[in-house]
C-alpha cells in the first residue's frame, strides 16, 4: 500500500512518525493530514531514505534543490558534491535533472548517496534517449515516456514531476496568448512539441490512469509539473497558465482516489502583487493540495542575483500557504550551477522557508529565532554562531575582525546600543 493508503485506513507508518517527530507533531496529526490529500511523504517503497520528509499544511516548509549534468558539462563527482552541500545546509529534497553523459548511472549514484528524498523528471531521459538515436522528437512514443517513468520508479526515485496539464487545448491557449516568452518549462516544451508535431494527445494527460497504476505500485508521489509557468512577470496569471492549473486540480483529485500521493507544482515568474492571490487558486481549486512553486521570481532583471529574487518571492509564497520551494541560484538563467552556487541557493531559499514559518507562527521556528535573540542580549559570540544558519560563514566573519572590546563587535564598538541599554536598564 502507499503510505496514502496506509493514512486512510488508520495505520501509521515508520515514515509518518519520522515526520511527526522532525515536525513536532503526534504520529495520529500527521496521518490524519496524509488521508486527507493535505501532506505528502515522498517515499518509494523500493528504498528508503534516512531522511523522510512531509511536505504540507501545517508542517515547515521545504526546501528542493536541483541538480543535475549537462550536455556542456558532465561530472559524476561534482553531482555527488552538489548533493553533499545541498543536504549540509538544509535542502529536504534532491531533483536530479541531468541530461548530459550516462544519465542512468548518475541517477543511480545520486540515489544511492542521497540521504533525502529524490525527484526527477523523467520525459528527460525519454526525450534524450529519443535525440541520441538520431530520432525526432516527433517519433518519441508514449511507450518511451512510460518506459522511462517505470525503470526510474524501480530505481528508487521517490516523486517525478510529470507535465500531465500540458494538454491539446492549453497549446492551443498558449498560441492566441502572446506572451513575452512562450515557454520557460523545459519537460513541458517538450510535450508541447510532441502535441504540435504528432497532433496528438499528451500521452500523459490521455493515459493518466497508467500513471497512476505505475505510482501507486511504488508509491511514487506525483508532482504534477507546470509546464505552462511564467517565465517573465508580465506572462503572470494568464490564460494557459489557469488552464493548466484547473486540469492539475481535477488530475489531483483522481490521483487521490486512486490512493496515489500528489502535489501541484506553480510558478514561476510572479510579481509580488499576484503571488496570494496564485497561492489562494491554487489551495481553493486544488482542495488545499501541497503546493510546490519554484522561486517565485519576483523581477526578471537580476541574473546573477536571482537567488535573492526568489527568496523574496518564496518568503511571501510559503507564508500564503505554498508548502515547498524550490532554490534557484545565481546562475539562474546563466550557466550550470556550480557547488558553491547550489549552497547559495539553498542558504537563501531556507532563509526565506524560515521566515514564512515565522510568520505562520510555528513554534519551533519561533524559539530558534527566540534563541537568537537572547544570545545576541547577553553577547554571546559563541552562541550565535552556533544557531545561525550557517555557522561557517558566521564564525568565519566574526574571525576576520577583531574588536578592542570583547563583548562587542567592530560595527558600534564602545557604542554598541545592546550593551549601552543594559547598563541604562542598571
Amino acid at each position: 500500500m502507499t503510505q496514502l493508503e496506509y493514512a486512510l485506513k488508520n495505520k501509521i507508518t515508520p515514515q509518518m512518525r519520522r515526520v511527526a517527530k522532525a515536525e513536532g507533531l503526534a504520529p495520529e496529526e500527521i496521518c490524519a493530514k496524509v488521508a486527507c490529500g493535505e501532506v505528502v511523504i515522498p517515499a518509494n517503497r523500493n528504498k528508503s531514505k534516512p531522511k523522510p520528509c512531509g511536505i504540507g499544511a501545517g508542517l515547515t516548509t521545504k526546501v528542493n534543490a536541483n541538480i543535475g549534468s549537462s550536455e556542456g558539462h558532465i561530472s559524476i563527482a561534482e553531482e555527488l558534491k552538489k548533493l553533499k552541500v545541498a543536504v549540509k545546509y538544509g535542502s529536504d529534497t534532491i531533483m536530479d535533472l541531468s541530461t548530459g553523459g550516462n544519465l542512468t548511472a548518475i541517477r543511480k549514484r545520486i540515489i544511492e548517496e542521497s540521504p533525502v528524498p529524490l525527484g526527477t523528471v523523467p520525459i528527460y531521459e525519454a526525450v534524450v534517449n529519443c535525440v541520441r538515436s538520431k530520432r525526432s522528437i516527433a517519433n518519441l512514443t508514449g511507450e518511451d515516456i512510460f518506459l522511462a517513468i517505470l525503470n526510474q520508479a524501480k530505481e528508487g526515485v521517490d516523486f517525478m514531476t510529470l507535465h500531465c496539464g500540458v494538454t491539446r487545448n492549453t497549446v492551443e491557449r498558449l498560441k492566441k496568448q502572446k506572451r513575452l516568452i512562450d515557454m520557460v518549462s523545459r519537460g513541458g516544451t517538450f510535450l508541447a512539441e510532441w502535441i504540435v508535431l504528432r497532433k496528438k494527445e499528451n500521452p500523459l494527460y490521455e493515459n493518466f490512469d497508467e500513471v497512476l497504476k505505475i505510482a501507486r505500485k511504488y508509491d511514487i508521489t506525483l508532482s504534477l509539473g507546470d509546464g505552462m509557468r511564467p517565465g517573465a512577470i508580465a506572462d503572470a496569471t494568464d490564460r494557459p497558465q489557469m488552464e493548466e492549473l484547473v486540469i492539475l486540480s481535477e488530475l489531483a483529485k483522481k490521483a487521490r482516489q486512486a490512493g496515489v500521493q500528489v502535489m501541484i507544482e506553480g510558478p514561476g515568474h510572479i510579481p509580488i502583487n499576484q503571488i496570494k492571490a496564485n497561492v489562494l487558486l491554487e489551495k481553493r481549486l486544488s482542495g488545499n493540495t501541497p503546493f510546490y512553486v519554484l522561486g517565485p521570481l519576483v523581477t526578471d532583471i537580476a541574473p546573477g542575483y536571482d537567488h535573492i529574487t526568489g527568496a523574496i518571492g518564496g518568503a511571501l509564497a510559503a507564508s500564503y500557504g505554498a508548502d515547498y520551494l524550490c532554490y534557484v541560484t545565481p546562475s539562474e538563467h546563466l550557466r550550470l550551477p556550480d557547488v558553491d552556487d547550489v549552497r547559495e541557493g539553498v542558504i537563501a531559499t531556507r532563509l526565506a522557508a524560515h521566515a514564512a514559518d515565522v510568520a505562520k507562527g510555528l513554534k519551533r521556528s519561533v524559539e530558534w529565532d527566540n534563541r537568537m535573540s537572547k544570545a545576541r542580549r547577553e553577547r554571546n559570540w559563541k552562541r550565535q554562531i552556533a544557531l545561525a544558519l550557517d555557522p561557517e560563514k558566521a564564525a568565519r566573519l566574526r574571525r576576520s575582525s577583531k574588536p578592542l572590546i570583547k563583548d562587542v563587535c567592530t560595527m558600534c564598538g564602545e557604542y554598541c546600543a545592546i550593551k549601552l541599554s543594559e547598563e541604562l536598564r542598571k
